[in-house]
């Protein structure tokens, strides 16, 4: 059996609702989560709602990562899917759940195109 990739889903509870709000950090940390775990980026949009909530996705070459948060809830949803490179994919979700200060994370590995 052959996968084309690893897709990781991030639940995210009892995060820091400042951080969650804080659109500067969340995409500042986003890019330097995704260059520091070896991924190339190739474009990114991120973007704040009234009153809190922050929304994003990087384009990488190996495919993406997006979040999408509600501090109301303490809450944050990470997808981070990357095109055989596991090791990219476990570290940038330790380094998320350590920026948002997560207390609370569950991790789902959904393995994509098997074959």
């Amino acid at each position: 059996m052959h996968s084309l990739g690893t897709h990781l889903l991030l639940e995210l509870r009892s995060c820091n609702p400042v951080l969650l709000k804080d659109l500067d950090y969340i995409k500042k940390s986003m890019v330097q989560i995704a260059l520091e775990t070896g991924a190339t980026i190739v474009g990114q949009s991120f973007h704040k709602f009234s009153p809190g909530g922050v929304t994003g996705v990087l384009a990488i070459a190996e495919s993406h990562f997006s979040i999408h948060t509600w501090p109301e809830h303490k809450y944050a949803a990470v997808d981070i899917f990357t095109c055989n490179k596991k090791f990219i994919s476990n570290k940038a979700a330790e380094l998320i759940i350590d920026m948002l200060e997560c207390q609370d994370s569950d991790i789902r590995e959904i393995k994509r195109g098997i074959f």
